[in-house]
């Protein structure tokens, strides 16, 4: 990884077990800022109330399959077949114009199955590089290059859980106000 300046902290990142309302509580954040977002959020694939894989959404509205129970694929997390080509297709051209295009860059989610490829880690580093503010959600669960992020100067890291989803989501959106002037 590269080293980053030390600066204002300018990254929050969401985490927190499966289930506890990360994602929801972004997107939350998201629709009541006044700054122009970009990038992406994932969503789970759900089948009779069983979890059958997840899709990513981008802000402008483009959607693609990350993961499934029933992908064929090389690359796999848990029970899933990761479509990596759907990560560097989708997610990371969202990223990308969100860092060159928008007020704020919104990165859902930063966990196993995106670490697998380089090119998403170097897209996030390059989003927290360039001074705009950065909000997303990174996978609790112990990793060599996670962990390194989270100890980032200017990133701020944020447990959820059921239990303090209102006082987070005020938390993030004060901090989202001192970015819109």
């Amino acid at each position: 990884m590269t080293k980053f300046a030390s600066e204002v902290k300018r990254a929050y990142l969401l985490t927190g077990r499966p289930g506890s309302g990360k994602t929801t509580l972004l997107r939350e954040v998201i629709s009541r800022t006044g700054l122009k977002a970009g990038g992406f959020y994932t969503e789970e694939i759900r089948v009779q109330g069983i979890r059958q894989g997840f899709k990513i959404i981008t802000l402008d509205g483009n959607s693609a399959i990350l993961a499934h129970v029933d992908l064929r694929s090389s690359y796999r997390v848990s029970k899933y077949g990761v479509d990596l080509s759907e990560l560097e297709q989708v997610a990371i051209p969202a990223i990308r114009q969100a860092i060159r295009w928008c007020d704020l860059i919104v990165i859902d989610e930063i966990g196993k199955m995106e670490l697998i490829l380089l090119s998403f880690r170097k897209v996030v580093e390059e989003a927290i590089e360039s001074g705009k503010p950065v909000l997303g959600t990174i996978m609790l669960k112990p990793h060599p290059w996670a962990d390194e992020l989270k100890r980032h100067p200017a990133v701020r890291v944020i447990l959820v859980n059921r239990d303090n989803h209102v006082q987070v989501a005020h938390q993030v959106s004060e901090w989202l106000k001192s970015w819109n002037g």
